[in-house]
């Protein structure tokens, strides 16, 4: 079926999926690019809708290939609906995971856990999961007050990492705690922190704070506390560059890695 009009209400549907309402009222998120929508569909995502633009057999015949459904539509209505300037022939919409972190503590996965305290750049956010992932994590928890994961710009960031760990939404001061006890090391970069990692168990959670104001000082009080080295002039460097080095290190450490 070959769709032209931007009208259509298929179209505005998942162009209402820029908006994080639209994304919470209808439990979907856009994905779009050949990376981004082969990377959930490889993951065996099923698309609840996926636009090819018209013309490109390419596409048609991978997604064909793996027995998906899909709808031809012109470059107007793949403009449209696609958050970029330039999109490459490809969107989808798709049913957005469970978040909802378990209860108990011995039900998350065990291993390297990265922790967003009210993290609000979906940039950054995006960049951390990507990091997070290429280091092994497990999961990644979004604390209240943090961007949305799923928000066409955190995806693009990630790169598809977002389809390759667990990530769950969830209460950090009830959360890390149980987590704790269950015998979690959490660790959090501080300014107030020591400037080398402390012993960690093999289950560990980073927890990297605000942008503009780091970790809560709630938060803080359950976690030892790191400082980067600093050995230039710079002061401090963006959320996503100091969790992707504490990333780094952490899972060197607890995989007794040297590099």
């Amino acid at each position: 079926m070959l769709i032209t009009s931007t009208k259509n209400e298929i179209v505005k549907s998942v162009r209402r999926l820029r908006e994080r309402s639209a994304r919470r009222e209808s439990g979907q998120h856009l994905i779009e690019g050949e990376r981004l929508v082969f990377d959930a569909l490889e993951a065996g995502i099923v698309p609840e809708t996926l636009f090819i633009e018209q013309g490109r057999t390419d596409f048609e015949a991978r997604v064909s290939a793996l027995g998906v459904e899909f709808f031809s539509v012109s470059r107007a209505v793949l403009e449209t609906v696609c958050d970029t300037s330039a999109p490459q022939g490809i969107a989808a919409a798709v049913r957005t995971p469970d978040l909802t972190a378990p209860e108990s503590a011995e039900d998350f996965p065990h291993g390297l856990i990265a922790a967003l305290d009210a993290l609000q750049d979906p940039g950054n956010l995006g960049t951390i999961i990507r990091t997070a992932d290429a280091m092994g994590a497990a999961a990644v928890l979004l604390g209240t007050g943090s961007t949305d994961a799923f928000s066409p710009k955190a995806l693009r960031a990630a790169m598809g990492s977002t389809y390759h760990l667990r990530i769950f939404q969830c209460e950090l001061s009830e959360t890390l705690p149980k987590l704790r006890e269950s015998g979690f090391s959490l660790v959090c970069g501080h300014l107030a922190g020591e400037e080398r990692l402390p012993m960690l168990n093999r289950d560990c959670v980073i927890v990297i704070g605000n942008e503009a104001n780091g970790v809560s000082d709630g938060i803080a009080r359950l976690c030892s506390l790191c400082r980067l080295p600093m050995l230039g002039r710079a002061e401090s460097l963006n959320a996503s560059a100091a969790a992707s080095i504490l990333i780094f290190e952490t899972a060197k450490k607890i995989n007794g890695i040297e590099f």
